[in-house]
C-alpha cells in the first residue's frame, strides 16, 4: 500500500501547530509577588502580555539549560552578555554543575520589573526569582533577568545567578541562616534575608 504523502504533510503541519499552542507558557499565578518600578521610581502598570512574553522567554530559557541544550540558551542571551561570557567558557562553567536546572521543579516566587533603569540599556526589565526543589532533597535558587528594548521586540536573557544547596544544608524546607545570607535567592516574604 503506497502512502499518500499529499495528505501527510498537512496533517503533520497540524499536529506541530496543536503541540506549540499545548507547550504555550501558563501565565505567572496571582500568588507570586510582583514589584513594577518606572524610570522615575513611580509605580509602573504592566501589561498582561508583556508578563507573558517575559515568561515565555524565562520558561524557555530554563528549558534550553534543563535539557542541556546549551546552544539554544546561549543563543537567548543578550549580545553584550555573550561578549562578556564567551560561549566556551560560560558552557564549561554549566557543566561544571552537572545537577543545576536538572530534575527539579521550578517555582517562580517574584517576577520585579524595571523601565528604563539608571545606567541601562532603555527597554523594559523582567527579573525572575525562582525556587527549584529537586526529589533527593537539594534545591536551586536564584534569579534570571530578561530585557526588550522597545514593543514587540525580541526578549533576551541580560544577567542570571544560581546556586545549589546541598540537602545537609537545608532544614524544613529552607536552606540554614549561615548559608542563606549567601545565596543570590529571594525566597519569599515569609522568610527573613536581612542577616
Amino acid at each position: 500500500m503506497a502512502i499518500d504523502r499529499r495528505r501527510w504533510l498537512p496533517l503533520a503541519a497540524l499536529g506541530m501547530i496543536a503541540s506549540a499552542a499545548a507547550a504555550q507558557v501558563p501565565p505567572l499565578s496571582p500568588e507570586v509577588e510582583r514589584i513594577a518600578t518606572g524610570a522615575d521610581g513611580a509605580a509602573l502598570t504592566v501589561a498582561a502580555a508583556d508578563e507573558s512574553a517575559a515568561m515565555g522567554r524565562f520558561a524557555a530559557y530554563t528549558m534550553a539549560l534543563a535539557k542541556r541544550d546549551y546552544a539554544s540558551a546561549y543563543a537567548m542571551l543578550r549580545l553584550s552578555f555573550q561578549a562578556s561570557n564567551p560561549r566556551l567558557e560560560w558552557e564549561m562553567n554549566l557543566r561544571k554543575r552537572p545537577s543545576l536546572w536538572a530534575d527539579g521543579t521550578l517555582r517562580v516566587l517574584r517576577v520585579s520589573w524595571y523601565a528604563d533603569p539608571a545606567g541601562q540599556p532603555l527597554g523594559l526589565y523582567a527579573a525572575f526569582d525562582f525556587r527549584g526543589d529537586r526529589k533527593d532533597g537539594t534545591m536551586d535558587c536564584g534569579y534570571v533577568a530578561v530585557h526588550r528594548t522597545a514593543p514587540g521586540a525580541d526578549w533576551t536573557v541580560v544577567r542570571t545567578d544560581t546556586s545549589q544547596v546541598p540537602a545537609e544544608l537545608i532544614e524544613d524546607g529552607i536552606p540554614k541562616a549561615d548559608v542563606l545570607r549567601q545565596l543570590p535567592c529571594y525566597l519569599g516574604k515569609g522568610i527573613a534575608t536581612a542577616f
